[in-house]
């Protein structure tokens, strides 16, 4: 692994909700400048992004139903279908893991195919929001996204409980294989925990530490 594949993998990410115009502009040079995969985005920034980060290779990730999973699939899809008018080139979406819980797979698949639908080209991530399930039920939303056309999955939103884990991102990988992507998420803070994560199976690293990630990379902690 070396810095620059690494830095090819991360999603630079800003959802915090008093995130400032200036912000989002720091956000987007930064991820210019480090030949970041994506920045990943609260969904009223995603024209502004879209328009700054043109042309530059940036991917514009933006979350859907987040942070909670639990808006309608109606709303779910309607949110989808604005990002990607607005520039969206990926969907971040939470699965409706209560919908999970209660014995409801079905409708949870259905409303992942609404939103693979409603992102047309833009790929779709599944975020299991992992802290929150059983391995069986991060295999069982695994098989579901996967079907249902899902691009990846991906571990958690940042704001569950805890965040992503080496043994999660392995579950997941081994219940995907090399068919979809798997997205690490939460919690990722030095080069050591990334590179632990990818190592582990993630072919995406979402973090808000992409900069001081990669300007440490290699380094021994002092």
């Amino acid at each position: 692994m070396t810095r620059d594949r690494l830095c090819k993998m991360i999603e630079h990410t800003l959802l915090r909700a008093y995130a400032t115009q200036e912000d989002i502009d720091e956000l987007c040079d930064e991820a210019v400048r480090y030949g970041f995969a994506a920045v990943a985005i609260n969904p009223a920034w995603t024209g502004y992004c879209a328009r700054r980060l043109s042309g530059s290779g940036v991917g514009v990730a933006v979350a859907v139903g987040f942070p909670l999973g639990s808006n309608t699939s109606h709303i779910k899809a309607e949110e989808t279908r604005e990002a990607v008018r607005n520039g969206a080139t990926e969907i971040d979406m939470v699965a409706n893991i209560g919908a999970l819980k209660s014995g409801y797979p079905q409708f949870v698949e259905q409303e992942i195919r609404a939103i693979v639908k409603a992102a047309s080209k833009a790929s779709v991530k599944v975020i299991l929001e992992t802290c929150y399930l059983t391995n069986q039920e991060k295999i069982a939303l695994c098989e579901i996204s996967e079907r249902a056309g899902a691009r990846f999955v991906k571990t958690s939103t940042g704001f569950g409980n805890a965040g992503a884990t080496v043994e999660d991102v392995m579950l997941m990988r081994d219940s995907v294989g090399d068919r979809i992507g798997v997205k690490a998420a939460g919690g990722i803070r030095t080069w050591e925990d990334a590179l632990a994560m990818a190592e582990a199976g993630a072919a995406r690293i979402g973090t808000s530490a992409g900069v001081a990630i990669a300007d440490s990379f290699g380094r021994t902690p002092s």
